[in-house]
């Protein structure tokens, strides 16, 4: 019990993949705009990011492992990813239309996103959650991809929140846009490094 509690707070604050691991920046920083919309992005993050890593672990355990065939789980654990990421794109734009079109091409971008792949790759070794090592089992891959997910989408809401204020807040003209932008997501990766200290 001990090991998935470290595994939901490891993917939530600890190992943040975006404020301290420092993936997925690409539809961090550019759906990151408007809080509905990042909002929605996090969820498909999420649904495709637990979902990989149930099958990339089936995958890897049951098939690659046995036929020894390890050197194989790249290409595997893309062809899984992409796969749900084109299930996750139909069914959005099938539900929700205007949110498909907000997040245009970044919902795509799902295929290549290596935050998606990283949880899929450390779901086969052990994951270090501070000074903790955890290794994971099937339930463990599953909580692992769907609180890094939740971490993705906490992350990248309240970047939307700090923007929209920043929107229609009085900043420097040369600190306008993107540079107050990168400024926001660095003081919160600096908040978020606090948690790696965190003894277990």
């Amino acid at each position: 019990m001990k090991e998935y509690f470290l595994i939901i707070l490891g993917g939530l604050l600890i190992n943040n993949f975006v404020l301290v691991k420092f993936y997925g920046i690409c539809p961090f920083l550019g759906v990151s705009k408007k809080t509905d919309t990042a909002l929605g992005m996090g969820m498909a993050v999420t649904f495709v990011m637990a979902l990989a890593s149930v099958f990339a672990y089936v995958i890897y355990e049951y098939l690659l492992v046995p036929f020894e065939l390890t050197y194989l789980k790249t290409i595997a654990f893309i062809l899984v990813i992409a796969s749900l990421v084109q299930i996750v794109e139909m069914v959005i734009k099938r539900f929700s239309p205007t949110l498909y079109q907000a997040l245009g091409v970044y919902l795509p971008l799902i295929t290549t996103n290596c935050a998606v792949l990283g949880v899929a790759m450390l779901n086969t070794e052990a994951i270090k959650i501070g000074a903790a090592e955890v290794t994971v089992n099937l339930f463990g891959a599953f909580l692992n991809g769907a609180f890094s997910g939740l971490g993705f989408t906490l992350a990248i809401v309240l970047l939307a929140g700090v923007r929209e204020k920043l929107a229609r807040a009085d900043v420097p003209k040369a600190f306008q846009g993107f540079p107050i932008t990168l400024m926001a997501a660095a003081i919160m990766a600096m908040a978020f490094s606090a948690f790696s200290s965190l003894a277990f």
